[in-house]
């Protein structure tokens, strides 16, 4: 697949597939564009939907390169990675879906480069994004855990067994975690004008509150998706419902 070199040095690959209003799609933490985007059906309902689709694998990730530094994370460097992807493609603008971690970075863009984004979709996030995310240390701590019988935590372990199906770089995903989650505040979320949509699963004990992260950005939107955790409700069906309906309702008012 193709690759770009960031302004740091390092490769990161994409997919670039279809055509029409281009949609950049973020993945969480521990992914890559294929188990988040791909496999679960996402790329070829949005190209069907008549959207042109860049998924990129975030440093860390993927075929992407994974520096072992914590210095080499972060959420301003990863978004900023995701700008000079679009200036490699030569796209102004853009759609942005992100889930869980990639929503994260996804929000950061819309409130550090509000230009670059024409609509918002945050995944698998809640007031989380706020408040912070409580178990960055065991999570970080699982990923360098010689075995899983020394990860401590439930949902250490279900990030270190996911890390592992996804034949993630465990040292990459502890660096990538241990550079923090750098949270918005209210103030920065108040000041949002693009449209938003905030969908997760009505049984994600991950992302935090929805409802409460809805009322700090004026005009958001939330989906919530029935009997769908945080790892199961990114492919479910009703989340495509309802990401592709937000999207047709946005091409209506245009």
């Amino acid at each position: 697949m193709p690759s770009f070199e960031t302004s740091d040095g390092l490769a990161i690959a994409y997919l670039d597939q279809g055509e029409g209003e281009p949609l950049l799609l973020i993945h969480g933490f521990a992914s890559s564009h294929r188990v988040n985007w791909q496999s679960t059906g996402w790329v070829q309902a949005f190209n069907e939907a008549g959207y042109r689709v860049i998924a990129p694998d975030n440093r860390g990730h993927g075929w992407s390169d994974a520096p072992h530094s914590a210095d080499a994370y972060g959420m301003e460097r990863m978004g900023r990675d995701m700008l000079e992807l679009l200036d490699h493609l030569g796209i102004e603008r853009a759609l942005m879906m992100g889930y869980s971690m990639g929503a994260r970075i996804a929000t950061h863009l819309a409130v550090g480069a509000p230009q670059k984004v024409e609509a918002l979709i945050i995944g698998g996030l809640g007031d989380q994004l706020v408040q912070g995310f409580g178990e960055a240390d065991d999570v970080a701590a699982g990923m360098r855990a010689a075995s899983m019988e020394e990860v401590v935590g439930e949902t250490a372990k279900g990030f270190r067994v996911f890390a592992e199906q996804t034949g993630s770089d465990l040292l990459a995903l502890a660096a990538c975690m241990e550079a923090g989650r750098e949270n918005l505040t209210p103030d920065m979320l108040g000041k949002l004008t693009m449209p938003v949509l905030i969908v997760v699963g009505s049984e994600d004990e991950v992302a935090g509150d929805p409802e409460a992260l809805a009322k700090l950005i004026p005009g958001a939107e939330t989906a919530i998706i029935p009997r769908r955790d945080h790892m199961r409700a990114v492919g479910d069906k009703a989340t495509k419902a309802a990401v592709l309906e937000f999207l047709e309702s946005l091409r209506k008012v245009a």
